[in-house]
This record gives C-alpha cells, structure tokens and sequence, in this order.
C-alpha cells in the first residue's frame, strides 16, 4: 500500500577546501538560474533518482567546476523548511582539503563561473550558504586544531606519512 504524502527534494553540496601559499580558500560557483542567479553558491544540485550521494557529490562538482577525482567525506545535513526558496529541500554536505589549487578550472553546467575565494573574503552566498561554510570553516579550525596539539606530543618533526606508519605498527600489536 503506498501512501501518498508530500516528500522534499535531496540535494548534495560540496565545500572544497585548498591551500594557495599558505591561505586556504574555498570553491565556489557562480549560479546561472534562478533562484539566486549570478549569486555565488557552494557547488551543487539534486539527487538523483537511483543516485548514491557520494556518486551525486562526485558528478555535481564535476559538472559544475571540471574538478574530478576528488575524495569526499560527508560532512553534515541540513534540512530547514525554508532554506530554498523551490521547496523543502535537504541537503547532503560533503567536504575535503586539497593540499594545492587545483588547475583547469571551470563554470559549467548550471554555473557560468567557477572560482576560489580566501574564507576570510567570501561574497553574499546564495541560500543558506553562509550558515553551511561557517560550519564547515570551525570545522576545519577544530581539525587543524587537534592535528597540530596532537603532533605536538612528538619530539621532532614527523610527516602524515610517517604518523599513518606508527598508526598501523600500534595496531598489529
């Protein structure tokens, strides 16, 4: 038996973090339709029917900027009632940090630009942009944050690389 209801619409963000000499900017598209045409917007769109999200993550960043081959990590859902003006729309979050800018890049799709801003000058964001990137931004702070008090228990200097090594010695024992 199927019961008839309204459903909200899913879609998926991708906030992509970078560092361009030692300033971390962030990627963000130009919209090119309504709603907030020619406002700036985390990359992103709708789900799918069928879709995985991380598949939708993948193929919306990729249509929208060229960038591909990229590793996700969900980061949170936001879901209010009025966060998009065409409905009741959730949203899937996905986040990274890429270690440099990455090169060709481009608007396309439904975006007519694709561009880095540095986090400490971002322009007016479409929807509810500006709540979803402060969040990820203290995110990202909080990460740094435990990464580097964590290192600092070491004596010396010791690369990720390193780190990872120690990790998997510790659990085989």
């Amino acid at each position: 038996m199927s019961i008839d209801y309204p459903k909200p619409s899913v879609t998926v963000d991708t906030i992509i973090f970078a560092l361009a000499e030692e300033e971390i900017k962030i990627l963000l598209i130009k919209r090119k339709y309504p709603p907030f045409a020619g406002k700036w917007a985390i990359p992103g769109g709708f789900v799918e029917v069928g879709e995985a999200l991380s598949t939708a993550a993948c193929r919306e960043l990729e249509e929208e900027t060229g960038l591909k081959n990229v590793t996700l990590t969900q980061f949170y859902t936001y879901g209010d009632p009025g966060r998009d003006p065409r409905g009741h729309t959730i949203t899937i979050t996905y986040h990274t940090f890429l270690a440099k800018l990455p090169g060709d890049l481009a608007g396309a799709d439904d975006a007519d630009d694709a561009k880095w801003f540095p986090i400490n000058a971002l322009p007016e964001l479409a929807f509810d942009h500006d709540v979803v990137l402060d969040a990820a931004i203290k995110d990202l702070y909080n990460r740094i944050e435990i990464t580097t008090k964590n290192t600092d228990f070491f004596s010396g200097e010791l690369n990720l690389y390193q780190l990872r090594n120690l990790k998997k010695n510790l659990k085989t024992l």
